[in-house]
């Protein structure tokens, strides 16, 4: 019964939200038609043809807003928008038959992320892990994935509704690998990041962001995603004080590249969903464009 009622909802859910989205590209669309007004006011230059039937509509409006630039709330927004209110539950797990290697450094991301939780894949269907996360409350759920013994992908799926974020991982260091590495704290760390300018790249930081609750201000723990040309550098360090003007750091590990290379509008197991970013590489400018 509970498991009717939670794909009801889940309906229900998705029919709200591309209900939204439909709204969302009236505004779209409108926002649009005043911006072409304003430019062509600013220039001193005729109303455009296609907005003339709408010129007194368009000029009402324009006169009432607050900032005549100001975007409207869009709804992959929404998604985020209890961001810092409520702190994340996070399910981390892999793919099926993971190595010790893969078991390992699933055990070291449970401990990076606060209030995770690692769920043994056992023979869940995708479908049926994100269902089972739904039901447990989950808002999020990791997947780690593995080529011949080392780890290479990295899943990041929001919960209930997506977004789905798919990254390549590469270079690799498990906590053990590092030599001398510290004790690490389990008190919930700041999270830095660095080099995320696009408009991509600040959705990118935003699902990054949301696996972490609110630290406390005196908190001695950072994790750091840093992005330098679309690759994405992870570090993990504990800091102390070590005079006036100094701050020693201790790197904890694990540490790790990823990059990104699908965005996907649904959760996980909805692989129709809309893409929101693919990574073509293969194409001429495709060494040449940033795209975070």
């Amino acid at each position: 019964m509970s498991n009717t009622s939670s794909i009801r909802r889940a309906a229900r859910q998705r029919r709200e939200y591309l209900y939204r989205k439909s709204l969302e590209s009236q505004s779209t669309s409108t926002t649009d038609k005043k911006r072409q007004l304003i430019s062509s006011e600013a220039k001193g230059a005729p109303v455009p043809t296609e907005i003339r039937n709408e010129y007194d509509d368009l000029k009402k409006s324009v006169d009432a807003d607050d900032v005549r630039t100001e975007e409207g709330v869009k709804t992959i927004d929404d998604e985020y928008a209890t961001l810092g209110l409520y702190d994340p539950r996070i399910c981390v797990t892999t793919s099926r038959e993971p190595s010790s290697r893969l078991k390992q450094f699933s055990k070291e991301i449970n401990l990076i992320v606060p209030n995770a939780q690692r769920i043994n894949r056992g023979g869940y269907r995708v479908d049926e892990l994100v269902n089972a996360a739904k039901e447990a409350d989950f808002t999020d759920i990791i997947v780690l994935q593995e080529t011949r013994g080392e780890p290479d992908g990295l899943v990041i799926s929001h919960l209930p509704l997506g977004p789905t974020a798919f990254f390549s991982l590469s270079g690799t260091v498990l906590r053990h690998d590092i030599e001398g590495v510290g004790s690490m704290s389990e008190v919930y760390p700041h999270v830095l990041l660095d080099g995320f300018e696009s408009k991509l790249g600040a959705r990118i930081g935003n699902i990054l962001r949301s696996l972490f609750p609110v630290p406390k201000p005196d908190s001695k723990r950072v994790v750091t995603f840093h992005n330098d040309n679309d690759f994405i550098s992870f570090r993990h360090h504990m800091y102390a004080k070590s005079g006036m003007d100094k701050v020693a750091l201790s790197e904890v590990g694990p540490r790790f590249e990823m990059r990104l290379y699908q965005l996907r509008l649904g959760t996980l197991d909805q692989t129709q969903a809309e893409m929101e970013y693919v990574l073509r590489p293969y194409q001429n400018t495709g060494k040449k464009r940033k795209v975070l």
